[in-house]
């Protein structure tokens, strides 16, 4: 391994980067004015006790944290194991959240049985759609699978600001700026998600799923777009 990949994955640099993220993160949020809209009845559905699935793009994942209620119920998300999925698990417990790794060496029992157990002791499971390497925009069929198997709402998310870094990512991550104006914006998937399905059905789901988050993020677009001129 070169000196560079043993720098890049020491865990004293990826908690040094984790950290910073967090300050910045959490100073655009203070400094800045932001609408929620949408998520009451996330929030009833944790009140009850009733653990949910929440799925975004990977795009609108830095602000995570302030996209699911931590104060009513434990939420995991699912990361790569490797680099970057490590560095935003990182990033996320610092905001009370838990992760889990996604490891392709193991087993999908294994996997299945764990993520099961949490939502069956009231974890929430959140999930980045396209994550954790796209192509952005394009959904996967994780979301489907742990929704089929839980058999749980599924409510998707995002974020639209005025003023945002755009990150040298795959999918261009945006990293909202302090003095911002922005949304924070909540919306259910009705969708019925069969147990049993072919993969025609399957197919037709995913892309009911990609064609929803994309209409939430344009209209938290179009809302911040408003704000503008105004």
């Amino acid at each position: 391994m070169s000196l560079r990949k043993k720098f890049a994955d020491s865990p004293r640099v990826q908690g040094f980067f984790a950290r910073r993220i967090e300050g910045l993160v959490r100073r655009a949020h203070r400094l800045s004015q932001w609408q929620r809209l949408g998520f009451e009845p996330m929030e009833d559905s944790l009140r009850a006790g009733e653990p949910v699935i929440v799925v975004l793009w990977h795009q609108r994942l830095m602000m995570s944290p302030y996209l699911f209620p931590t104060d009513l119920g434990r939420i995991a998300t699912l990361t790569s194991a490797a680099r970057a999925g490590r560095m935003a698990g990182l990033f996320q417990t610092r905001f009370g959240m838990e992760t889990i790794a996604m490891s392709s060496h193991q087993r999908h029992v294994a996997m299945s049985r764990q993520i099961l157990g949490l939502m069956r002791e009231g974890c929430s499971i959140g999930i980045a759609a396209d994550g954790p390497r796209g192509p952005a925009r394009v959904c996967s069929k994780v979301p489907l699978i742990w929704a089929r198997a839980s058999g749980k709402r599924v409510f998707l998310v995002t974020f639209a600001a005025d003023r945002v870094r755009e990150l040298p990512t795959w999918d261009r991550m945006w990293l909202p700026r302090a003095g911002s104006r922005g949304v924070l914006m909540c919306r259910e998937w009705t969708t019925e998600v069969p147990r049993k399905m072919s993969e025609t059905e399957e197919e037709v789901l995913r892309r009911d799923l990609e064609a929803a988050l994309n209409a939430l993020s344009d209209d938290a677009d179009a809302s911040v777009a408003a704000l503008r001129r105004h």
